[in-house]
């Protein structure tokens, strides 16, 4: 029962880490269609970089949650 817990918020986690890897994928691209200046595009991809990074570690964390539960259940 607590292992199917796990692996429930773990799908839940890397679901949320996979929306946010989607959007800072559309909100780069949207800014290299937008924008012509290269300071500015730097700019805006330096602020999706923090996004980016962050949604990459809740999926990691939400898959190693996942396996945890598979194995442990």
């Amino acid at each position: 029962m607590i292992f199917e817990l796990i692996i429930w918020v773990g799908v839940a986690l890397s679901l949320v880490g996979l929306a946010g890897l989607i959007w800072s994928i559309v909100r780069v691209a949207r800014a290299r269609r937008t924008l012509t200046e290269d300071a500015a595009l730097r700019a805006e991809i330096q602020k999706a970089l923090p996004l980016n990074l962050g949604a990459l570690l809740l999926s990691v964390l939400g898959l190693m949650m996942v396996v945890l539960g598979i194995f442990l259940g």
